[in-house]
């Protein structure tokens, strides 16, 4: 076969997709050494990725979203002649006719809707949002099929649209063990943070990932108790954030909630290693990866009890209500009382079945759609 992956999105600045699109690459380029491969990369990664005599990089400097992608990727695409082409993201160019398959990793944007859940002026926003919409309803109905990281979300696409249950097939992501590339001491030190006196919290700072709950279930924790903790939140500034620390302000919380900013992955490990508890609150996810890579780093998952986050963590979190902070803070105060011994064993358990997770194994999974997808077209 000759396969072609859109991977404009590789890399670690465009979050959970850039991360999926690693993970694909990585975990193909070791179990398939027979098939053969173009990928579509920006000019960043098109320069500097190695790949082994089987694979082809395609230079596609060419944005999202955008027309230029809808008027430039299908020509390119259609100059490889590929048996069929993945695209990583929801964004497939209505034009493009030729079989592809989609991954599709979350419906967030069909039910997040108002100006609070962008920074774009109103015309534009809605503009675009129509945009979305007819994009997205275009890359399911034409796809041959769907790759979807949890049955959560396959569930939401078979509620949305008419298409037949098979279409959507569940490959669930792989996770890895972070890099340290200091001591621990150093890390907290560069933070201003001290080992198991804080929860983290890593990720965006999007209206669904739900923090105003989690900074007033501190508040309250504090309030409950003699020694005093911080939520330390791992979050690059945006307009977000600001609305954030708006928050933080008006709650009068900022002596124990502290913005670390962007924290690249050689420090997050010691950050999460050291930390009380990673605390998820989110309202709505596709998969949940970042407390497999918690868990994997030596903390306790406590997490909202949303259908997708007990499919992947299964029995290997603590969870609350995310819609009442005092369930939020109940679960905190639930691991601070647990006794070490407990403790260590939850997490031990918890690392055995996070390795479960592997790009390998997902990437198996991936090749056996493409397989399918291109006997269903040669009928």
């Amino acid at each position: 076969m000759k396969i072609a992956i859109d991977a404009r999105l590789y890399g670690l600045e465009n979050t959970g997709i850039g991360r999926y699109a690693m993970g694909l690459i990585r975990g193909l380029k070791s179990i398939d050494k027979k098939n053969s491969y173009f990928i579509l990369l920006r000019d960043k990664y098109y320069y500097s990725l190695k790949l082994p005599p089987n694979w082809k990089k395609i230079r596609a400097e060419i944005g999202h979203y955008g027309f230029l992608e809808q008027y430039k990727l299908p020509k390119l695409l259609k100059a490889l002649k590929p048996d069929i082409t993945h695209f990583v993201h929801f964004n497939v160019p209505v034009t493009y006719k030729e079989p592809f398959v989609v991954t599709i990793h979350d419906l967030l944007m069909h039910r997040q809707k108002g100006l609070a859940a962008t920074t774009l002026p109103a015309p534009i926003y809605f503009l675009k949002r129509m945009g979305y919409k007819h994009v997205f309803a275009s890359a399911v109905r034409n796809s041959v099929k769907i790759i979807v990281p949890s049955r959560a979300v396959k569930g939401e696409i078979l509620n949305y649209y008419k298409i037949p249950e098979e279409k959507a097939v569940v490959t669930y992501e792989g996770v890895d063990e972070l890099p340290t590339v200091a001591a621990d001491e150093k890390i907290l030190e560069k933070y201003k943070l001290s080992s198991e006196e804080y929860f983290i919290y890593t990720g965006n700072a999007y209206p669904h990932k739900n923090l105003e709950r989690a900074v007033e279930a501190i508040l309250l924790l504090n309030k409950r108790s003699e020694m005093k903790y911080q939520l330390a939140i791992a979050c690059a500034r945006n307009v977000f954030v600001k609305r954030l620390e708006k928050t933080i302000s008006r709650l009068k919380a900022g002596g124990f909630v502290k913005n670390l900013g962007f924290v690249p992955d050689s420090e997050l490990g010691a950050l999460y290693k050291n930390s009380i508890a990673f605390v998820y609150p989110t309202l709505s996810e596709g998969f949940g990866l970042p407390g497999l890579e918690a868990i994997l780093s030596g903390t306790l998952p406590i997490v909202s009890d949303i259908a997708v986050l007990k499919e992947t963590y299964k029995d290997n979190a603590v969870y609350f209500n995310p819609y009442d902070f005092s369930s939020i803070e109940k679960a905190m105060e639930d691991v601070l009382a647990m006794e070490e011994g407990s403790r260590v064993d939850l997490i031990q358990k918890a690392q055995n079945f996070a390795k479960g997770y592997s790009w390998d194994k997902m990437a198996e999974e991936t090749l056996r759609v493409y397989e399918s997808c291109v006997r269903l077209r040669q009928g």
